[in-house]
């Protein structure tokens, strides 16, 4: 049975070439513009909402809850659908409470309420505790509360949207008489790669899935993101692929989950000087370095390249400061 599905995003995204940053890097790159999916400044997460938030309506539900870290996009696309449906939102943020910036700030502007709680691994059991302490207080105000969990029970129908998602980017492919061999995109949960790979694999398409991490090591994603993607197509009713397109790179994590590194910073300059693209330093700039630095190890299947932009756009005003310093420097540095 196909679960059911709210209206949140505009459908198809764009798909569009990228021949400046394809000449200064040597391989034709295409752009999936999911920053441009919709509701709340859009994002890879938009998908998977309109099938959650679908499942929380079905259920009754008048309230939701989730947890994050403090700059999380999802935490952000949350409360900005739930503002769109007219349910109360509820975010538990992990780690100390930063500067209200960034996604931190839309989570204010979209009327979420927030709370913090110390621990900064997304696999804590803890959290799941401090979600329930959440949802027990919103029925307790006579709310019915539908609790998101992504690193848990959430992620099966989580992934299971973009495992629907690669029939549209297979249509795109077509369209523009492509056979990618690669697509790239950050991975902080990997429920997005884990549903790509799954629907790509269904598709039978030869394009490998690159999840870049900007969070976990390889030997703690690859594994989840291998059993999210057979949960999410046993859920579907689909044969469970033997083998998956799924690489993980988690060499561009650099000092920390949403933290601007080096190499981040770089590629998000190099995007937007050469096709005026604006990605973020913690997510889908560590994704392009991730995709720069693989093609020039030769380390990517031969034909076009596919840059997933899963949005993100607040968190590089959360980063402006670093942001402006290095776009200054390279300014001036081409300016001598």
């Amino acid at each position: 049975m196909t679960p059911p599905r709210v209206s949140l995003g505009h459908w198809p995204t764009p798909f569009e070439p990228a021949p400046r940053l394809s000449a200064a890097l040597g391989r034709e790159i295409w752009f999936k513009r999911e920053d441009l999916a919709g509701a709340a400044l859009g994002g890879n997460k938009i998908r998977q909402l309109e099938w959650l938030l679908g499942e929380a309506l079905a259920e009754g539900a008048d309230a939701v809850l989730t947890t994050a870290g403090a700059q999380s996009n999802f935490c952000r696309a949350l409360a900005g659908a739930a503002a769109k449906l007219g349910l109360a939102c509820t975010l538990v943020l992990r780690g100390p409470a930063p500067p209200r910036q960034g996604n931190l700030l839309l989570d204010a502007l979209f009327g979420a309420e927030i709370r913090f709680v110390a621990s900064a691994d997304p696999w804590d059991p803890s959290l799941a505790t401090a979600l329930e302490e959440a949802a027990a207080s919103l029925r307790a105000r006579g709310h019915r509360p539908y609790a998101i969990h992504l690193p848990g029970a959430s992620a099966p129908l989580a992934a299971l949207a973009w495992a629907v998602a690669a029939e549209e980017l297979d249509a795109d492919w077509r369209a523009a008489g492509i056979d990618p061999g690669t697509i790239v995109l950050a991975a902080g949960s990997g429920l997005t790669a884990a549903g790509l790979a799954l629907g790509i694999a269904r598709l039978g398409r030869r394009c490998q899935v690159r999840a870049v991490s900007v969070q976990q090591p390889t030997e703690r994603l690859r594994p989840w993101m291998a059993e999210v993607a057979r949960r999410a197509a046993e859920r579907a009713g689909w044969p469970v692929p033997l083998t998956l397109p799924l690489v993980v790179d988690a060499t561009w994590i650099g000092p920390g989950y949403g933290v601007p590194s080096e190499a981040s910073v770089a590629a998000l300059l190099r995007v937007a000087r050469c096709e005026g693209v604006a990605l973020d330093p913690a997510y889908t700039g560590k994704a392009m370095a991730g995709l720069t630095g693989a093609l020039h190890r030769g380390g990517l299947p031969d034909g076009p390249v596919v840059f997933l932009h899963s949005g993100g756009l607040p968190g590089l005003f959360a980063a402006a400061d670093t942001v402006a310093a290095a776009a200054e420097a390279t300014q001036e540095a081409a300016s001598a």
